[in-house]
């Protein structure tokens, strides 16, 4: 599989990489529940695979736990990202998800997941998600500098969106953005680049458009662009819709690396496929981002 420089840490990421929150279970965000043993078959086939990046977070349910049962063992076989800021309160049948921006709680993040995934450091450590204000208000830069010092993280990072992330980029201080960008949500398409030119490695979620209605986590309305573009007459004989939307998230120039999570071996295997093929034909990728700004699914201008 082919590899790329995640910016500036110039670490080799895999351009497929593993979204851990599939295996978080059922207490969180209305997860499917996962057998222990159906993870450790999972984890092990990604690495088995190839891919080198695991994407998790301290609010992904049993996420770290399982990684640490089943693959801690081969820690030196992968690059492992988790996110900060987070914390979790059990209300009875499920876990709620919350944050709370603070140097207390983004320590006690750390030293949990460390614990949990049975490891002495991350490679990235990333804030999910915060506002400009709480990232100011909290010095969570700062924070995650002193973790850094402290060897327990490589890098620095953050999971943001519009509007919060301009001032991110701005700021210069991020090693790696996780950032939300697919054919049918392209609003970041342009913050992709423009972050990645800080020097940053580019983390893409939902890259696949997080699965079809009734599959994955996919919502109708993003799925109605695509009927919309009628984007089915651009499939190749016997392309699936999410493979091709992998193909798109890897056509474009600026990103690194795209987080597709799955608990199931067989889907794992179809995203292989398809991330083997590398980006789509120039000519197909043009025309597909063409039906889209036809239809107002386009970039956000930076």
């Amino acid at each position: 599989m082919d590899k790329a420089k995640l910016g500036r840490t110039g670490l080799e990421v895999t351009k497929l990489s593993y979204g851990a929150m599939e295996i978080r279970g059922p207490r969180v965000w209305s997860g499917r529940p996962v057998e222990d043993a159906d993870a450790g078959i999972i984890l092990n086939t990604v690495l088995d695979a190839g891919i080198n990046l695991i994407d998790t977070s301290y609010d992904y349910g049993r996420s770290e736990e399982l990684i640490g049962r089943f693959i801690s063992h081969r820690r030196d076989e992968f690059i492992l990202a988790t996110k900060c800021g987070c914390c979790v309160t059990d209300r009875g049948d499920h876990d709620e998800t919350s944050h709370i921006w603070t140097r207390d709680n983004l320590l006690h993040n750390i030293e949990t997941s460390l614990t949990r995934m049975k490891t002495d450091y991350v490679d990235v450590l990333q804030l999910h998600g915060p506002t400009v204000q709480q990232a100011e208000e909290g010095a969570l830069v700062d924070v995650l500098k002193e973790i850094q010092a402290s060897g327990k993280a490589r890098y620095i990072g953050v999971s943001s969106y519009l509007p919060n992330l301009p001032p991110f980029v701005d700021w210069g201080t991020f090693d790696t953005f996780q950032l939300p960008y697919s054919a049918l949500e392209r609003e970041h398409e342009d913050w992709v680049t423009k972050a990645a030119a800080t020097g940053a490695g580019i983390i893409v979620r939902g890259g696949v458009g997080q699965g079809e209605p009734g599959i994955g986590r996919g919502s109708e309305d993003r799925w109605s662009a695509w009927e919309q573009a009628k984007l089915d007459d651009l499939l190749a004989h016997g392309e699936q819709r999410t493979g091709f939307l992998l193909r798109f998230t890897l056509s474009h120039p600026s990103m690194t690396t795209t987080i597709v999570g799955t608990k199931n071996p067989a889907h794992l295997a179809e995203n292989l496929r398809y991330a083997e093929l590398g980006p789509l034909p120039s000519d197909v990728y043009e025309e597909a981002k063409m039906r889209l700004d036809a239809i107002g699914r386009t970039a956000i201008e930076v």
